[in-house]
């Protein structure tokens, strides 16, 4: 355990920030909250900001964007995906959707959620994925006003 600990300390020294040190510090700062509504989405925002500068991407806007709708809400976190350069390379990619069904959701768009949540779903990748949307889907029938 000692040579672990040596090489993690080793990890962290050097003059040159780059795209791990930043991910590593999104992991930390989301393992170290008890539960979803503990985590510090600020200072996730602010990590993601400097992703940004390091290795910008759709995937990393979109992940920034999610954290800016955790943090400041659902409507301002649609507008941050509704903002994403390039987000059409992200048509393929079902968490774009899915992001978005959720806060449509939280914004009470039941219908729209759905849609978007339909098609995260044609998209998904995984069982465990496809459970996940389906789930979502009959979440927003069971809250949709009658």
């Amino acid at each position: 355990m000692a040579d672990g600990q040596r090489l993690l300390d080793l990890s962290a020294t050097g003059s040159e920030l780059t795209e791990y040190h930043v991910e590593a510090a999104i992991a930390w700062v989301h393992a170290t909250a008890g539960r979803t509504e503990d985590t510090d989405w600020g200072q996730i925002v602010l990590l993601y900001e400097m992703l940004m500068k390091i290795r910008p991407s759709p995937v990393v806007a979109l992940n920034r964007a999610i954290a800016v709708g955790q943090y400041e809400g659902a409507a301002r976190g649609l507008e941050e995906i509704r903002a994403i350069a390039d987000s059409d390379r992200l048509a393929s990619y079902p968490f774009y959707f899915a992001a978005l069904g959720e806060f449509e959701l939280r914004n009470g768009r039941y219908e729209t959620a759905q849609e978007q949540f339909r098609t995260a779903l044609a998209l998904a990748r995984s069982p465990m994925e496809r459970e996940f949307l389906a789930r979502r889907i009959d979440g927003c029938k069971s809250v949709a006003p009658v």
